[in-house]
């Protein structure tokens, strides 16, 4: 045992979590190899898509564990624990191959999409059938690859079973709750019409909950911790979670597309009913919210994204936004304090808290 509480830089953690991730991969590639060259394709793949990223949920992962534990560990858990930080980031994977599939996104950090990468290389090499087809049959089988992946990666971490058990029940419901908000995006999506309650409800399950809430639920549940302990950091976490995706989807509509890696005004290409959008189209002119709404999900030149940017400042919903965003990490940060947890982890819960809300990427 060590009294010493872990030595911490995000830039040092993000480093573990990727090599813990590379030697899964280089173990899961092990067992595909007789499967020959395309199992290949399908591992490079997989090593694009977990590469990168900011790796919020691992890190908020560890940080409930040590919330939790405190500054008196075992040294010798750290490895362990990192893996199971890192299963969250192929869940994250998963969701974000699915997602780009099911929003016919191009692009993903800077580089084609799963589908359109594949379909691509379907194109090029003038095989039989559907090119489209076939990408979309890659990333269906990649994510659900990858959401494989991420039970096997918490549950052969190698910390002692009887917390692992406790924690996969918690992923299981982490996975339950994100799959069940993506449904309910594309059945919003596919009705056009959102409100601002709804498209909260949307946000909260799609991405809130599994981006901050339920990390920080895994790493106190294989820390021992306690219902009131999960209490106390969900306070802190579902008001962050929401303002991290709010603050996403300010970037979807006004991120600078060499920092995000996505075309600008990528989400009102989409279509996407976000907070922001139903917020806009409560408050800007019957003109201007007539504009608006038929120009969400059809393709749109720089000048149609000005122009639709002007709208939703002009609205009013721009400044809602960034202001609830200011709420939401208030009542973050204020649940912190008063949280009955480590020291030393509320100190970096909350340089996470203002990592995630506080970013143009």
């Amino acid at each position: 045992m060590t009294d010493t509480a872990p030595a911490w830089g995000q830039a040092a953690f993000r480093a573990q979590v990727q090599a813990a991730i590379d030697t899964f991969l280089e173990e899961g590639a092990a067992r595909l190899a007789p499967l020959g060259d395309d199992a290949g394709r399908l591992l490079a793949e997989a090593r694009a898509a977990v590469s990168g990223g900011k790796r919020f949920r691992a890190a908020f992962c560890y940080w409930g564990f040590h919330a939790v534990v405190g500054p008196t560990y075992d040294a010798s858990d750290e490895d362990a624990l990192v893996r199971a930080c890192a299963s969250l980031e192929l869940l994250h994977a998963s969701a974000l191959v699915h997602d780009d599939y099911m929003d016919a996104s191009d692009t993903r950090r800077g580089r084609p999409s799963t589908h359109r990468g594949f379909a691509d290389e379907h194109r090029a090499d003038g095989w039989r059938g559907d090119p489209e087809q076939y990408g979309a049959s890659a990333a269906i089988l990649l994510g659900d690859l990858l959401l494989s992946w991420s039970d096997e990666l918490l549950r052969r971490c190698g910390l002692p079973l009887e917390r692992v058990a406790a924690a996969l029940d918690v992923f299981d419901r982490c996975r339950s709750e994100v799959i069940a908000g993506q449904f309910l995006d594309v059945s919003v999506q596919a009705r056009g019409v959102a409100d601002v309650d709804t498209a909260m409800t949307v946000l909260r399950y799609k991405s809130a909950k599994y981006s901050i809430e339920r990390p920080l639920h895994i790493g106190a549940t294989l820390a021992g911790g306690s219902a009131e302990q999960l209490r106390q950091l969900s306070a802190f976490g579902l008001p962050l979670g929401e303002a991290f995706q709010l603050r996403d989807d300010l970037l979807g509509v006004f991120g600078d597309p060499s920092a995000t890696g996505k075309p600008a005004g990528d989400d009102l290409v989409e279509g996407k009913r976000t907070v922001l959008v139903a917020l806009a189209l409560d408050g800007a002119s019957a003109v201007d919210a007539a504009r608006l709404d038929a120009a969400l999900g059809t393709p749109l030149n720089v000048e149609d994204v000005v122009e639709l940017r002007r709208i939703i400042d002009a609205s009013g919903a721009h400044q809602q936004v960034e202001q609830v965003i200011g709420e939401l990490a208030g009542k973050a940060t204020d649940a912190l304090a008063r949280a009955d947890l480590d020291d030393r982890a509320r100190g970096v819960l909350l340089e996470l808290a203002t990592a995630a809300t506080v970013r143009v990427v």
